[in-house]
């Protein structure tokens, strides 16, 4: 298990805490969205713009919508986003997350996170968000979502999109939005006893967090969020992969014998054939290594890597780092310098009971993929959230 401290406790600026739980029911509120289709603007325009320190959102926004680039809804709504990259089609529901109350009971917790934050990016984060008074873009949630709201979706994509465009990264894109009050009402009730896994933006759900603690109320009492239905179109969840810098081969298989883990050389075809659920590979670019550090029905790969595997190391070799593809791994191993470790892709449910349990996965143990570009759906933090 991954130790992490509480959220308020005090914290150096590596550590790594547990932001607080959002209690039940979950509900995924209307809102006015901002809108400003990427296709509109130069390449990044929107994320340079927004992520800029210091940036004079207000005066952003306003130019934006003189030029005719951006709107802003007169009527509050959810809305349903469409993407479609390189073959994959992701749908989610967008609306505004309630992050106002607090789950005592850990069986009332609505919003799963399964990696732990770092208290000054979190910070960071909180401070820009305040300071722009908006949220620039959704995180990314995923659950098993019931029958009931998926029929009531697809009813929605039988109606004409309010918008249908192509942005400047190829992505393809459809929005629809709900409105109607039996509509809404069968949302907030299929959501209800729901239980989501944060995907993607697990400081950005701290940051809100973090700013209605400080200023509870109006727009700060929710977040901006993307709800994927795994059952529907479902997200590619894939590995993230280790570089081990200051490691050998042989101080690696040296520390899987002292930890109880087996592992054998291989040649390089065979170590990548075996690649999987029950195994993780290690290469210096020379030599190659299966290890047998299998998941199980509650615990994963890559947390019995981390945390009976590396401690297991001699001395005290440098961070690990990440890499999101086989190749720039391999790009990095040297015999005697650095090892490449290829890890299996995590199983959802896996992630989703190892959260509902508390627990922590290793930092960059998950990559759900594809995201949406950023920028297309914005919200606006002096937007009160719309909701009984």
């Amino acid at each position: 298990m991954v130790a992490a401290a509480p959220y308020d406790a005090p914290m150096s600026s590596r550590a790594v805490v547990v932001p607080p739980h959002v209690a039940r029911p979950l509900r995924l509120l209307p809102f006015r969205a901002l809108m400003l289709p990427p296709a509109r603007g130069p390449r990044g325009t929107v994320e340079r713009a927004l992520g800029r320190p210091g940036a004079r959102v207000e005066e952003l926004l306003a130019r934006w919508a003189a030029e005719g680039r951006l709107t802003h809804d007169d009527t509050p709504g959810l809305y349903l986003h469409e993407y479609t990259t390189a073959g994959i089609t992701v749908r989610g529901l967008v609306g505004a997350l309630d992050v106002s109350r607090r789950a005592e009971d850990p069986a009332e917790q609505a919003v799963l996170p399964h990696e732990g934050v770092h208290c000054d990016q979190v910070t960071q984060l909180a401070d820009r968000m305040g300071h722009m008074e908006v949220d620039p873009a959704p995180i990314l949630l995923v659950h098993r979502g019931p029958a009931r709201l998926r029929e009531l979706l697809a009813d929605v994509r039988r109606s004409e999109p309010i918008a249908t465009f192509t942005d400047h990264t190829q992505q393809q894109h459809r929005l629809w939005a709900l409105r109607d009050r039996e509509q809404l009402e069968a949302v907030e009730e299929a959501l209800a006893r729901a239980r989501v896994l944060i995907a993607d933006g697990h400081h950005r759900y701290a940051a809100y967090l973090a700013l209605q603690g400080a200023h509870p109320g109006g727009g700060r009492n929710t977040g901006l969020a993307m709800l994927v239905d795994q059952d529907d179109t479902p997200l590619f969840l894939g590995p993230i992969h280790r570089v081990l810098p200051g490691t050998s081969l042989e101080s690696l298989t040296s520390a899987a014998r002292s930890a109880g883990v087996d592992f054998a050389y291989v040649a390089r075809r065979d170590a990548l054939a075996a690649l999987g659920p029950s195994a993780v590979v290690a290469t210096d670019g020379r030599q190659w290594a299966v290890l047998a550090v299998a998941s199980t029905t509650d615990r994963a790969a890559v947390e019995i890597l981390h945390e009976d595997l590396l401690p297991a190391r001699r001395g005290t070799p440098p961070p690990v780092e990440y890499r999101h593809t086989v190749e720039a791994a391999l790009a990095d191993a040297r015999p005697g310098r650095a090892l490449a470790v290829l890890m299996p892709a995590v199983d959802l449910d896996l992630v989703t009971r190892i959260a509902t349990t508390g627990r922590l996965l290793p930092e960059k143990a998950t990559s759900f993929q594809p995201k949406p570009t950023p920028g297309l759906l914005i919200r606006s933090l002096r937007d009160a959230p719309v909701g009984r």
